[in-house]
């Protein structure tokens, strides 16, 4: 399936080669950031050339000041269905988009130099990813807090997730949490926008969130720059080093509920604590330095909790006891209820990294078994494993990953 989704041809926009496993051709005909990371790390297991070609292409959208774009639109043809009917997005380049991703890149990149040793990849690929990652905190930590913030809900990848409704302004009332909904509420974001430098964005204050995933991920890819820098030879590894564990210590600090024993994502300039309950609350276990007892009150008090997260099919987007959650997609608009098999990879990880490895071999077993059950798919019932959304879902396939990590011990 990975190979089927493969595309390659010359752009006609800058006369780029391009060559990289597509999301799902029936739905995504293009490259997007995250997507080709968790790409990268499914190819380690059919061929490590092609997992680093994918990286290879997705660099090709590096730009000189840092910024990375979360789609490249490399198919001409493509671009009138996407741009006028069904997806409200913002371009900087005709080729790329103005809207970021979070930097799954260099957890990507660490993968991959793990399983090949490949330094010269590493030192191919390093610097447009420090560049990435130093434009991150350079224009979306305004605060200087050591939390980066994103500026519309697709930033996160989590476009319609509830616990952003209320930064939308959308009021949850089924069935009008549609997407025609979603796209009204984008728009108002992207007016506002519109004519303001990507610098100036973040302090207008339309939207402005803190998410904890995006941050969880963006603290675990600053050590694995530490980690890669260091064997390469490259300079300031303990710069990035010392950036992951304050961007860890903010979020102890204004992020975890110490009674509720879990952490919540902040909305606005004001740092408003967003009180829905999603697997985001949960994703500072994928960072091997979360305190140990934080990281043990994660897991028995809500992972394993069966009225919130430890479904038939775990992990679903939305706790079960949320009044928004939506396990069998009825609403049509994404991650509010579903399981995602790249959410189970990251907190397989993050359950072996704190010694949880009974739960996270469990997680893994659950998780083939919904794929067994429900094809390769975007996303899935946590009751039934019913698939649903896009076909031939590429980083679904991540699942090859947690088949390796059991049956080699």
């Amino acid at each position: 399936m990975l190979r089927s989704n493969r595309q390659s041809g010359i752009s006609d926009w800058d006369g780029m080669r391009y060559d990289f496993v597509c999301p799902s051709p029936t739905h995504y005909p293009f490259q997007w950031f995250w997507d080709s990371a968790f790409h990268a790390i499914a190819l380690l297991h059919i061929d490590p050339e092609l997992s680093r070609q994918e990286l290879r292409c997705l660099m090709q959208g590096a730009q000189s000041n840092g910024f990375q774009g979360h789609m490249l639109l490399w198919e001409r043809d493509a671009h009138k269905r996407w741009l006028n009917e069904e997806y409200s997005i913002r371009l900087a380049h005709p080729f790329y988009t103005a809207t970021i991703q979070p930097p799954v890149v260099a957890r990507a990149v660490e993968r991959i130099f793990e399983v090949t040793g490949d330094k010269a990849f590493v030192r191919e690929i390093l610097p447009p990813m420090v560049r990435f990652f130093d434009w991150l905190a350079r224009v979306r930590d305004p605060d200087d807090d050591g939390l980066i913030a994103i500026i519309q809900p697709d930033e996160s990848g989590l476009d319609a997730s509830p616990k952003y409704d209320k930064a939308m302004r959308i009021p949850y009332d089924p069935p009008t949490h549609t997407l025609p909904a979603l796209q009204q509420s984008m728009q108002r974001l992207f007016d506002a926008y519109k004519g303001a430098t990507a610098e100036a964005q973040p302090l207008l204050d339309v939207f402005l969130f803190e998410d904890v995933m995006v941050n969880a991920i963006y603290a675990d890819g600053l050590r694995a720059l530490a980690r890669l820098s260091r064997a390469v030879g490259a300079p300031e590894p303990d710069r990035f080093e010392r950036a992951s564990q304050r961007t860890l210590d903010a979020l102890m600090a204004k992020c975890w509920d110490a009674d509720a024993g879990l952490f919540w994502d902040l909305s606005g300039v004001a740092e408003e604590r967003a009180r829905v309950l999603t697997f985001t609350s949960l994703f500072p276990l994928i960072l091997p330095d979360l305190d140990a007892a934080v990281a043990k009150r994660l897991v028995r008090e809500h992972l394993l909790n069966e009225k919130e997260f430890w479904l038939p099919y775990p992990v679903p987007s939305v706790a079960a006891s949320e009044v928004t959650f939506d396990p069998a997609w009825q609403t049509k608009t994404t991650w509010q209820g579903p399981t995602w098999v790249n959410v189970n990879w990251y907190l397989y990880w993050g359950l072996r990294a704190h010694g949880f490895d009974d739960i996270a071999s469990e997680l893994a077993r659950r998780t083939v078994a919904m794929q067994a059950r429900g094809g390769i798919r975007e996303f899935y019932d946590p009751f039934t494993a019913e698939g649903y959304g896009a076909t031939d879902f590429g980083w679904s396939c991540l699942s090859l990953d947690l088949i390796a990590a059991e049956t080699s011990g």
